[in-house]
């Protein structure tokens, strides 16, 4: 094998490696989007299990059903 082709291959592999880390980058950072969406979505639905229950306990035991229903 020449120097030219040992100094080809290691640019073919170089650019490979390059190709695949913008890949892993571009996964990592849909990863890390989704996780956001999650976080938001796992807040806004604590927030809203939270309000129903204090309006659950706000209504008190004046609004609950006899216990022979």
């Amino acid at each position: 094998m020449t120097t030219d082709e040992r100094l080809i291959d290691i640019e073919i592999k170089l650019a490979r490696q390059d190709d695949l880390v913008e890949t892993l980058n571009q996964t990592v950072y849909r990863q890390q989007k989704k996780i956001d969406e999650l976080e938001a979505l796992c807040t806004a639905l604590a927030r809203h299990v939270k309000d129903l229950r204090e309006a659950a306990s706000e209504r008190g035991p004046a609004h609950e059903r006899p216990p022979h229903y």
